[in-house]
């Protein structure tokens, strides 16, 4: 290996023990590497409390879902996912053939396939947001795994917001 490419395997591993160390079963993370393309690749603060429409937060999926993902080898069981909040409660939110739509806004289309080709689930229907749930998307990731698939997800499931602190992104 290349004194480059040291320098970032070592970045990696140092966070993955930090992230072990700060974090348990019990509380939720503090940090988080993100190695998926729907969010710039990197290391995450993960800020508990208070986020907004707008935020990226770290949202650990419902069960069912974490599964599914797991199953199909898109992110391992109990990683939480990073995704922008796009809606609150009480926004429209339709799914369908033509994209996702917050309040009458298109946001973005859902892929029929995965890049393994795949079939993709689609969020189909309209409903209004409660209190208890948020609508997540990476419009900029065409191929984000995100609500256009599986529509919105419970609140409580969001960890907190995610503060970028190094990202591949940001050297370039």
């Amino acid at each position: 290996m290349t004194r480059g490419g040291v320098l970032p395997v070592g970045l990696a591993a140092f966070c993955g023990c930090a992230a072990l160390l700060l974090s348990d079963a019990r509380r939720p993370p503090r940090l988080l590497f993100n190695t998926t393309a729907s969010a710039p690749i990197g290391l995450y603060a993960i800020e508990p409390g208070r986020f907004h429409t707008g935020d990226l937060v770290a949202v650990f999926p419902p069960s069912d879902l974490a599964r599914w993902m797991a199953v199909r080898g898109y992110l391992p069981a109990n990683v939480p996912l990073l995704k922008t909040l796009v809606a609150e409660r009480g926004a429209r939110v339709c799914g369908g053939a033509s994209g996702l739509t917050v309040n009458g806004r298109w946001l973005a289309k859902a892929q029929p396939r995965d890049h393994w080709g795949r079939r993709l689930p689609r969020f189909d229907g309209c409903q209004v947001l409660s209190a208890d749930d948020v609508l997540l998307i990476n419009a900029a990731a065409p191929n984000s795994l995100d609500s256009r698939y599986f529509g919105p997800v419970p609140r409580r499931g969001v960890v907190g917001r995610a503060r970028p602190l190094w990202t591949r992104e940001a050297r370039r």
